[in-house]
């Protein structure tokens, strides 16, 4: 009995004792949760961002659709049936490949008929050139006979002379003389008609030839070959169809580059030149970026929308890129591109870092802002705050220039490097050295 009651007594000793110290830890619990609250309320949570070069305005977008760099239509160049066709819409197609073929009967009998006559004429200059031999034998021949008329008549004149002979034996012989050089010259004479005619006659033969060529290459005509190296994208003639020169038969694409077309405003117009560079996504393509240039701008003007037509090429080399695709295009701006942050970063550094005891709704007045408006395009100072990184990040102070700005940009012609992260918006005021926390907002450094 005496040891329970020892026991009673003992525990409701602890008891009490526990009750004592229990309202103590919970004080002092609390208070370290107050101070951890009051530390944690001090650091200011930031918006960062990084420094990057970027235009400063936005550039308009463009939509426009893909078309082959070029389009040739294969087509007939003699008339005859369509007997085949060994390519459809689709088919890669080699420059001089043959891919079809016109019923050649009648151009096959054609060039027998300027064969045949061609034979004849080359045997009509043969005929000719043995006419010219035989006529200049001839005339040898009476060349040898007027010569022995001559000397026949020299001798009598000296018979008759010496009054061997009669004159009219003389006479006679000088007759003979004049007469074998009257038909030396006609033979002469036939001579060259004679080669005249065999000239005429080399004419005839040169002019049949070049029928016989041409007759030649029209029955090649007969082969359907591809002007170019392509993709097959519309047929025309189908096997069987009677075809007349000039008949299209197929189109071929040439995809080694495609271009797309876009409508400009005439007013956007004046930043577009040819040569110019422009960023390309196609949709089909899981918007992939292609890099091309601007080939061509029209001269004319779409007269009711004001809209002028517009020509980016772009590079093809897998052969992927179709027709007809959805295009948006950007073009490059020709103004160099700088460091550009949100104006945002600007008034943080500017409202946290004014004098004690200024009204910071005076840099909102309309005054100021007219001022900051007539300024924004010249170069100004300014501060923004930098972060630093560490095992608790901290801001920084840091002089920049600015530049022009638009858009809820502004451009840093100095004082910040490409890369560098910033401030651009902050839960409280900030001063150099602070300790900030970064919120979810924040860019991440890859």
């Amino acid at each position: 009995m005496y040891r329970l009651s020892l026991i009673i007594v003992f525990g409701m000793g602890l008891l009490t004792a526990s009750c004592v110290s229990l309202p103590k830890e919970a004080a002092e619990a609390q208070s370290q949760r107050r101070a951890g609250t009051e530390k944690s309320a001090t650091i200011a949570p930031v918006d960062v961002a990084i420094a990057r070069i970027q235009p400063l305005r936005q550039q308009p977008e463009y939509t426009g659709t893909t078309i082959p760099f070029r389009i040739v239509s294969l087509r007939s160049q003699v008339q005859g049936q369509l007997l085949a066709l060994s390519a459809d819409v689709g088919d890669i197609v080699k420059q001089g490949q043959t891919i079809g073929q016109v019923d050649e009967a009648l151009l096959v009998t054609a060039l027998n008929q300027a064969e045949a006559e061609l034979a004849a004429l080359k045997s009509e200059v043969a005929r000719a050139n043995t006419q010219v031999s035989n006529a200049r034998a001839d005339v040898e021949r009476l060349r040898l006979e007027l010569v022995q008329s001559e000397n026949d008549a020299k001798r009598q004149e000296s018979l008759f002379k010496q009054g061997a002979i009669a004159q009219q034996i003389a006479e006679q012989s000088r007759t003979q003389a004049r007469t074998a050089a009257q038909s030396l010259r006609a033979s002469q004479e036939q001579v060259r008609n004679q080669q005249q005619a065999v000239a005429t006659a080399q004419g005839r033969v040169v002019a049949q030839q070049a029928l016989v060529n041409e007759s030649k290459k029209r029955r090649n005509y007969a082969k359907l070959i591809s002007p170019i190296g392509g993709v097959i994208t519309e047929k025309i003639a189908e096997p069987g169809n009677f075809l007349q020169p000039g008949g299209e038969v197929l189109k071929i694409g040439d995809f080694s580059r495609v271009k797309v077309a876009v409508q400009v405003s005439e007013l956007e117009l004046s930043n577009i030149k040819v040569g110019q560079s422009a960023q390309v996504r196609l949709d089909a393509f899981n918007n992939k970026t292609f890099t091309g240039r601007v080939a061509r701008i029209s001269p004319a003007a779409d007269a009711t929308a004001r809209l002028v037509p517009v020509e980016v090429e772009i590079p093809n080399v897998t052969s992927k890129i179709g027709s007809g695709l959805l295009a948006r295009v950007n073009f490059a701006s020709e103004n160099a591109s700088r460091v550009a942050i949100s104006q945002s970063a600007i008034d943080v550094g500017q409202v946290k870092n004014q004098p004690t005891g200024q009204n910071n709704s005076s840099s909102n007045s309309p005054s100021a802002v007219r001022s900051r408006s007539q300024s924004a395009n010249k170069p100004r100072q300014a501060q923004i705050f930098v972060l630093n990184q560490g095992d608790k990040p901290t801001v920084a102070v840091r002089e920049v220039t600015l530049g022009a700005s638009a858009d809820g940009k502004v451009e840093v012609l100095s004082g910040l490097q490409p890369g560098e992260r910033f401030v651009t918006r902050s839960g409280k005021p900030l001063k150099p050295g602070d300790t900030v926390r970064l919120s979810i907002l924040s860019e991440k450094t890859q």
